[in-house]
Protein backbone atom coordinates (compact mmCIF):
# COMPACT_ATOMS: atom_id res chain seq x y z
CA UNK A 1 0.00 0.00 0.00
CA UNK A 2 1.27 3.30 -0.69
CA UNK A 3 4.61 1.96 -2.96
CA UNK A 4 4.73 3.65 -6.35
CA UNK A 5 4.75 1.43 -9.25
CA UNK A 6 7.61 2.98 -10.50
CA UNK A 7 10.43 6.02 -10.03
CA UNK A 8 11.63 4.91 -6.42
CA UNK A 9 14.50 6.91 -4.97
CA UNK A 10 17.13 4.81 -2.97
CA UNK A 11 15.13 5.03 0.08
CA UNK A 12 12.59 3.98 -1.15
CA UNK A 13 14.62 1.23 -2.95
CA UNK A 14 16.74 -0.40 -0.10
CA UNK A 15 13.00 -0.88 1.92
CA UNK A 16 11.90 -3.00 -1.02
CA UNK A 17 14.95 -5.30 -0.80
CA UNK A 18 13.66 -7.27 2.09
CA UNK A 19 14.46 -11.10 1.21
CA UNK A 20 10.35 -11.82 0.18
CA UNK A 21 9.26 -15.06 -1.60
CA UNK A 22 8.68 -14.82 -5.53
CA UNK A 23 4.94 -16.23 -4.72
CA UNK A 24 4.73 -13.31 -2.40
CA UNK A 25 5.35 -10.44 -4.29
CA UNK A 26 2.97 -11.60 -6.62
CA UNK A 27 0.16 -12.09 -4.59
CA UNK A 28 0.91 -8.57 -3.36
CA UNK A 29 -1.14 -7.68 -6.02
CA UNK A 30 -3.99 -9.18 -4.60
CA UNK A 31 -4.44 -5.50 -3.54
CA UNK A 32 -5.08 -4.21 -6.39
CA UNK A 33 -8.10 -6.01 -8.29
CA UNK A 34 -7.95 -4.71 -11.34
CA UNK A 35 -4.43 -4.57 -12.09
CA UNK A 36 -4.27 -8.06 -11.26
CA UNK A 37 -7.05 -9.11 -13.82
CA UNK A 38 -5.29 -7.48 -16.07
CA UNK A 39 -2.29 -9.31 -15.60
CA UNK A 40 -3.95 -12.58 -15.42
CA UNK A 41 -5.51 -11.54 -18.61
CA UNK A 42 -2.04 -10.61 -19.95
CA UNK A 43 -0.69 -13.78 -18.84
CA UNK A 44 -3.48 -15.39 -21.01
CA UNK A 45 -3.03 -13.75 -23.87
CA UNK A 46 0.83 -14.21 -24.45
CA UNK A 47 0.31 -17.96 -23.66
CA UNK A 48 -2.42 -18.38 -26.50
CA UNK A 49 -0.11 -16.02 -28.82
CA UNK A 50 2.89 -17.73 -28.20
CA UNK A 51 0.70 -21.58 -28.79
CA UNK A 52 -0.62 -19.91 -31.96
CA UNK A 53 2.77 -18.79 -33.09
CA UNK A 54 4.80 -21.84 -32.73
CA UNK A 55 2.33 -24.92 -32.55
CA UNK A 56 3.75 -27.86 -30.14
CA UNK A 57 6.71 -28.16 -28.10
CA UNK A 58 8.32 -24.93 -28.87
CA UNK A 59 4.96 -22.72 -28.11
CA UNK A 60 4.46 -24.44 -25.18
CA UNK A 61 8.41 -23.25 -23.65
CA UNK A 62 7.29 -19.95 -25.20
CA UNK A 63 4.71 -19.66 -23.61
CA UNK A 64 6.48 -20.42 -20.45
CA UNK A 65 8.72 -17.79 -21.19
CA UNK A 66 6.14 -15.08 -21.15
CA UNK A 67 5.00 -15.86 -17.83
CA UNK A 68 8.35 -15.83 -16.58
CA UNK A 69 8.45 -12.60 -18.26
CA UNK A 70 5.37 -11.10 -17.33
CA UNK A 71 6.28 -12.36 -13.26
CA UNK A 72 9.75 -10.40 -13.66
CA UNK A 73 7.88 -7.28 -14.97
CA UNK A 74 4.99 -7.22 -12.68
CA UNK A 75 7.56 -8.08 -9.64
CA UNK A 76 9.72 -5.10 -10.77
CA UNK A 77 7.43 -2.20 -11.63
CA UNK A 78 6.67 -2.89 -7.59
CA UNK A 79 9.53 -3.90 -5.80
CA UNK A 80 12.25 -2.90 -8.06
CA UNK A 81 13.99 -6.13 -7.82
CA UNK A 82 14.14 -9.10 -10.52
CA UNK A 83 14.53 -12.23 -8.21
CA UNK A 84 17.28 -14.46 -9.24
CA UNK A 85 14.60 -17.75 -9.31
CA UNK A 86 13.13 -16.41 -12.15
CA UNK A 87 16.38 -15.39 -14.41
CA UNK A 88 17.59 -18.64 -13.91
CA UNK A 89 14.54 -20.56 -14.94
CA UNK A 90 14.65 -17.95 -17.75
CA UNK A 91 18.08 -18.89 -18.82
CA UNK A 92 17.35 -22.36 -18.45
CA UNK A 93 14.15 -22.54 -20.51
CA UNK A 94 16.20 -20.41 -23.04
CA UNK A 95 18.68 -23.67 -22.88
CA UNK A 96 15.87 -26.27 -23.03
CA UNK A 97 14.07 -24.06 -25.94
CA UNK A 98 17.67 -24.15 -28.17
CA UNK A 99 17.70 -28.12 -27.27
CA UNK A 100 14.23 -28.45 -28.28
CA UNK A 101 14.34 -26.73 -31.90
CA UNK A 102 17.65 -27.68 -33.24
CA UNK A 103 18.79 -30.71 -35.03
CA UNK A 104 22.03 -30.47 -32.86
CA UNK A 105 21.21 -30.34 -29.51
CA UNK A 106 24.47 -29.75 -27.60
CA UNK A 107 25.97 -27.19 -30.13
CA UNK A 108 22.45 -25.26 -29.65
CA UNK A 109 22.86 -25.33 -26.21
CA UNK A 110 26.35 -23.74 -26.51
CA UNK A 111 25.40 -21.02 -28.62
CA UNK A 112 22.58 -20.21 -26.67
CA UNK A 113 24.54 -20.37 -23.58
CA UNK A 114 27.39 -18.09 -25.82
CA UNK A 115 24.68 -15.56 -26.44
CA UNK A 116 23.49 -15.03 -23.24
CA UNK A 117 27.64 -14.72 -21.49
CA UNK A 118 28.38 -11.98 -24.71
CA UNK A 119 24.74 -10.06 -23.78
CA UNK A 120 25.25 -10.06 -20.11
CA UNK A 121 28.85 -9.08 -20.35
CA UNK A 122 27.79 -6.23 -22.66
CA UNK A 123 25.37 -4.76 -19.85
CA UNK A 124 27.58 -5.09 -17.04
CA UNK A 125 30.43 -2.97 -19.39
CA UNK A 126 27.49 -0.57 -19.82
CA UNK A 127 27.17 -1.17 -16.09
CA UNK A 128 30.62 -0.36 -14.69
CA UNK A 129 30.79 2.20 -17.83
CA UNK A 130 28.16 4.24 -16.02
CA UNK A 131 29.50 3.86 -12.51
CA UNK A 132 32.42 5.00 -13.37
CA UNK A 133 31.54 8.26 -14.99
CA UNK A 134 28.62 9.33 -13.13
CA UNK A 135 29.80 7.62 -9.85
CA UNK A 136 26.60 5.45 -9.07
CA UNK A 137 24.86 2.89 -10.63
CA UNK A 138 22.62 2.95 -13.99
CA UNK A 139 22.32 -0.86 -14.44
CA UNK A 140 21.12 -3.16 -11.82
CA UNK A 141 22.76 -6.20 -11.71
CA UNK A 142 19.64 -7.68 -12.29
CA UNK A 143 18.91 -6.33 -15.62
CA UNK A 144 22.51 -7.77 -16.36
CA UNK A 145 21.19 -11.50 -15.44
CA UNK A 146 17.95 -10.71 -17.18
CA UNK A 147 20.12 -9.40 -20.51
CA UNK A 148 21.47 -13.18 -20.44
CA UNK A 149 18.11 -14.80 -20.44
CA UNK A 150 17.71 -12.16 -23.59
CA UNK A 151 21.10 -14.14 -24.97
CA UNK A 152 19.90 -17.46 -24.55
CA UNK A 153 16.34 -17.27 -25.42
CA UNK A 154 17.17 -14.58 -29.36
CA UNK A 155 19.33 -14.45 -32.52
CA UNK A 156 21.62 -12.38 -32.99
CA UNK A 157 19.56 -10.12 -35.20
CA UNK A 158 16.72 -9.96 -32.86
CA UNK A 159 18.56 -9.06 -29.59
CA UNK A 160 18.85 -6.00 -30.31
CA UNK A 161 15.64 -5.09 -31.40
CA UNK A 162 14.51 -6.45 -28.30
CA UNK A 163 16.57 -4.39 -26.61
CA UNK A 164 16.14 -1.30 -28.57
CA UNK A 165 12.16 -1.90 -27.92
CA UNK A 166 12.71 -1.99 -24.01
CA UNK A 167 14.71 0.98 -24.17
CA UNK A 168 12.08 3.03 -26.31
CA UNK A 169 9.25 1.99 -24.02
CA UNK A 170 11.22 2.66 -20.84
CA UNK A 171 11.78 6.14 -22.25
CA UNK A 172 8.53 6.81 -23.36
CA UNK A 173 6.79 5.86 -19.92
CA UNK A 174 9.51 7.59 -17.64
CA UNK A 175 8.84 11.19 -19.80
CA UNK A 176 5.40 10.71 -19.65
CA UNK A 177 4.68 10.02 -15.75
CA UNK A 178 6.81 12.99 -15.31
CA UNK A 179 5.21 15.03 -17.28
CA UNK A 180 1.81 14.35 -16.67
CA UNK A 181 2.54 14.75 -12.94
CA UNK A 182 4.54 18.27 -13.84
CA UNK A 183 7.48 17.28 -12.29
CA UNK A 184 11.27 18.06 -13.99
CA UNK A 185 12.83 14.81 -15.15
CA UNK A 186 15.76 13.55 -12.30
CA UNK A 187 17.75 11.12 -13.55
CA UNK A 188 18.83 10.21 -10.33
CA UNK A 189 15.50 7.66 -9.94
CA UNK A 190 15.68 4.23 -9.53
CA UNK A 191 13.92 2.90 -12.46
CA UNK A 192 12.38 -0.57 -12.83
CA UNK A 193 14.41 -1.23 -16.63
CA UNK A 194 13.12 -5.24 -16.21
CA UNK A 195 9.63 -3.95 -16.47
CA UNK A 196 10.37 -3.20 -20.10
CA UNK A 197 12.75 -5.77 -21.02
CA UNK A 198 11.43 -8.92 -19.54
CA UNK A 199 8.75 -8.71 -22.03
CA UNK A 200 10.95 -7.66 -25.01
CA UNK A 201 12.40 -11.18 -24.90
CA UNK A 202 9.48 -12.17 -25.30
CA UNK A 203 8.22 -10.34 -28.26
CA UNK A 204 11.86 -10.85 -29.44
CA UNK A 205 11.03 -14.65 -29.59
CA UNK A 206 8.07 -13.85 -31.55
CA UNK A 207 9.55 -11.65 -33.82
CA UNK A 208 12.13 -14.67 -34.23
CA UNK A 209 9.26 -17.46 -34.84
CA UNK A 210 7.66 -15.02 -37.15
CA UNK A 211 10.92 -14.85 -39.20
CA UNK A 212 11.61 -18.76 -39.54
CA UNK A 213 8.03 -19.27 -40.29
CA UNK A 214 8.58 -16.75 -43.47
CA UNK A 215 12.18 -17.84 -44.30
CA UNK A 216 10.35 -21.45 -44.14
Amino acid sequence: NGVPLFGKDHAQTKSLMSPISVVDRLAGWRERPLVACTIVAVAIAACAVSLIAAPGLAGFLGAALALIALAIAVIDARWFIIPNELTAAGFALGLVYAAATEPQALHAMFFAALRGAVLALLFLGMREAYRRLRGRDGIGLGDVKLAGVAGAWLSWLAMPIAIEIAALAAIAVFAVRHYAAGRPLDATLKFPFGLFLAPSIWLGWLIDVMLLSVAN
